[in-house]
């Protein structure tokens, strides 16, 4: 079972985003071309979860990230769920939508 670093955010670089109050990294995570249909699962899940030790917290996701649409979403989905989900909390997963 995965543990977070407990010094994971101990030289993290975050930022305000506007008057909301929420805080951001300096870097967010861009799940692009790298974790699509061709991806190995292993291999995505240490990157992720090495991101996640690192302090960056914010992972940013779309439908359209693959390939296939909806690639990206899932693995990272799977990995959310196998590893992060007791850190919800302290998650910003962001997506995009779109027509066509």
């Amino acid at each position: 079972m995965y543990k977070a670093n407990d010094d994971r955010y101990e030289n993290a670089v975050v930022r305000r985003a506007g008057n909301s109050g929420l805080q951001l990294p300096a870097l967010s995570f861009g799940l692009w071309h790298s974790f699509g249909d061709d991806a190995n699962y292993g291999d995505s899940e240490k990157v992720i979860l090495k991101a996640f030790d690192l302090g960056i917290f914010s992972f940013d996701n779309a439908y359209n990230y693959g390939p296939s649409a909806g690639a990206a979403e899932r693995m990272f989905g799977e990995v959310y769920r196998a590893n992060l989900k007791p850190y919800r909390d302290e998650l910003v997963i962001t997506t995009k939508a779109g027509f066509n």
